[in-house]
Formats: structure tokens, C-alpha cells, sequence
């Protein structure tokens, strides 16, 4: 998964973890938002917390894979930024 260009023009990174099942997105170098897709019965979908004080955005959103639960806490994280 590539850094999304919402995301690299203000400056952010999106970068795989070392457990090989979750993404950190970045700014200015330091880990910001950790995006983790998980199962949820049948489906995907996608925790997205943030690093600095642990509060998640909460969603119901569900996803057909683990990608496509990616995408959309991408999508949520862009919505609740504000971009």
C-alpha cells in the first residue's frame, strides 16, 4: 500500500508495521495514527487509533478485505481530519 496523495501532501507517510497486518500514518516523521483492518464477522473492519493518546475514531463501516478495510479508515481518517 502506497501513501495515499491526500496524505503526502501535507506532509504524511504511510508506512506497513513490523507485525505485517497494520499501517502507520506518519507526519513529520513521528508515528501519528495506527490503522489496524480486523475481522468482524465476515468482513473487515478497519481500527483507526491514535497514537499519541489512544482514542479511536469509532465507525461501523464494514469491508469485504482486509485492503479494502484499509482504504476505508484511510478514508475515515482523511473525513475526521478534516481533509
Amino acid at each position: 500500500m502506497s501513501t495515499p496523495d491526500w496524505l503526502q501532501t501535507r506532509g504524511g507517510e504511510l508506512r506497513a508495521s513490523k507485525d505485517g497486518h497494520s499501517w502507520t500514518a506518519y507526519f513529520a516523521g513521528l508515528p501519528q495514527y495506527l490503522l489496524e483492518p480486523l475481522p468482524a464477522g465476515g468482513k473487515f473492519y478497519c481500527r483507526v487509533t491514535h497514537t499519541i493518546n489512544g482514542k479511536r475514531l469509532e465507525s461501523n463501516a464494514t469491508y469485504e478485505g482486509r485492503e479494502a478495510a484499509l482504504q476505508g479508515g484511510l478514508t475515515e481518517l482523511r473525513n475526521a481530519l478534516g481533509w
